[in-house]
């Protein structure tokens, strides 16, 4: 909590994840695989533009015309692969219904969505954090190193070992566990690069 505490203190609340709708949310945590963020923003502008961001409307589409209106988010033919498996996984399963999806409980839940053809444990727990506010902890690359240069993780770890580690440790809370994350991603952006910049940086008492 300290750490987290010294972020709070920099960066303020971080009001994370972006999007209008919880659906926007899972969309976006799917296209933002192995990209940047700005990438996916002109991908999801594409899909408003259309009028195409829901269940129902990506359903009826073609998987060549989502490809070409999700390109800016890169990997476009492989991930509107992956919009499609799970577009089929919540109609198969809850008939194209979030508040039925979301009404499973979290672990069985979780479970469900790592048998979806590319949904990792990063993208599962992304969307079920920030589009179902269920209390699971994101772990990623940010973190991995961040907190293994801070000598609480090796860097190598499970993911799983990771995730209990800031769910066992921390207050189980859905809202400091999005904050958390999204805090972890800005020190990392800004300071905890591949070259840190220890000397500026909020965690530089905690060296």
């Amino acid at each position: 909590m300290k750490i987290y505490w010294a972020l709070f203190r920099r960066y303020g609340h971080r009001h994370w994840w972006p999007g209008d709708t919880p659906f926007e949310v899972m969309v976006g945590a799917i296209l933002t695989q192995n990209t940047a963020w700005s990438n996916v923003e002109k991908a999801i502008r594409n899909l408003k533009r259309e009028k195409l961001l829901t269940p129902r409307s990506l359903k009826k589409i073609s998987d060549s015309r989502l490809a070409r209106l999700i390109r800016p988010a890169g990997y476009f033919n492989i991930k509107a692969k992956r919009l499609r498996n799970f577009i089929d996984f919540l109609w198969s399963r809850f008939d194209g219904d979030l508040k039925k999806m979301f009404g499973v409980p979290l672990e069985p839940l979780r479970n469900q969505l790592l048998e979806v053809n590319g949904i990792g444990e990063e993208t599962a727990d992304s969307i079920l954090l920030y589009a179902g506010e269920k209390s699971t902890f994101v772990v990623d690359a940010y973190t991995r190193r961040v907190f293994a240069r801070h000598r609480y993780l090796r860097g190598d770890e499970d993911y799983g070992i990771i995730r209990s580690l800031f769910t066992g440790l921390l207050p189980k809370n859905k809202g400091l566990y999005n904050d958390y994350h999204a805090q972890i991603v800005q020190v990392g952006k800004d300071y905890c690069r591949k070259t840190p910049l220890c000397e500026t940086c909020p965690l530089n008492p905690y060296l």
